[in-house]
């Protein structure tokens, strides 16, 4: 008994290869999980799924003016949860299409939109499957939803996103500095939920393992959550990028980096910054 207790510690707190293990289905299909995320979506006070309401306004704000979002243009929104964007775009008068691996938060976009007349195409999909043969004045990806993806996939959704611009249409996302990078720690806790907490209905211990890539300028949450019934790992990957390397991702995929701001609400580019946000187009020729 000690000896498979050692070996369950050690697997716990064993550092995987950088994006060896992929576990988004884990996080975004539980059925507690994906209700406890969109509890958190819809509290306009915090900053966790989502970002909160005052902030989503003034982004919204910017985005329509300065992508000039209306009548008779499109937009494409990658990972729209509850449709907290999509929503607010349509109103603006603009051809809306939201995508979402979470089929609890799609269903509450659809009905959000039902109640409120607004005419938007929800899809129910990993967007890295997504595939389309319309073509979007300005495609999103915010709350750093590039961060998490490895290398391969990034290149994926870039291309994908590539491929679905408009003539003259924008690629609007936001990524985590370097500076959060190098502010973070490796460090391991342990916690305890006597029921209903964020991982399960049911009793659990949590282990939360902190990993740090200094090659790769990667970051790992693992969690691990051991229930009576089930163990569960997930693993929660964190790119963290310069302007340099986010600008070569993007030509490698036929995009180019027209504009820097320090968010997605065109705050001026910040060099200190824990994030960033960029603006791409399709490269010249």
């Amino acid at each position: 008994m000690e000896t498979d207790m050692y070996e369950q510690l050690q697997g716990i707190t064993k550092r995987p290869e950088p994006f060896e293990f992929y576990t988004a289905d884990l996080l975004w299909t539980d059925s507690h999980v994906s209700k406890k995320m969109l509890e958190f979506h819809l509290d306009g006070s915090l900053d966790l799924a989502s970002r909160n309401t005052g902030y989503i306004e003034s982004s919204v704000d910017w985005m329509t003016r300065h992508f000039d979002i209306g009548e008779g243009k499109s937009v494409c929104d990658f990972g729209c949860g509850p449709g907290l964007f999509t929503s607010r775009f349509a109103e603006a008068g603009a051809d809306v299409t939201g995508i979402d691996f979470s089929e609890r938060s799609i269903e509450y976009a659809r009905r959000t939109a039902d109640d409120q007349g607004l005419d938007i195409e929800y899809v129910h999909r990993n967007y890295l499957q997504f595939e389309t043969d319309r073509k979007y004045d300005l495609i999103t990806l915010i709350f750093c939803d590039l961060c998490p993806l490895s290398p391969f996939q990034r290149h994926v959704l870039l291309e994908k996103m590539r491929g679905m611009l408009a003539e003259g249409g924008a690629v609007l996302l936001d990524v985590i500095s370097l500076k959060h990078f190098e502010s973070a720690e490796e460090k391991m806790t342990c916690d305890y939920s006597p029921g209903d907490g964020f991982w399960s209905l049911d009793p659990y211990y949590a282990f939360v393992n902190s990993f740090k890539y200094d090659d790769e300028k990667l970051l790992l949450d693992k969690h691990t959550i051991i229930e009576r019934s089930r163990t569960r790992t997930i693993y929660n990957w964190l790119q963290c990028f310069s302007q340099e390397s986010l600008r070569a991702e993007f030509e490698d995929c036929g995009l180019e980096i027209t504009e820097y701001y320090a968010d997605v609400t065109g705050n001026p580019f910040d060099p200190d910054s824990t994030q960033f946000a960029v603006v791409g187009r399709k490269a010249s020729s």
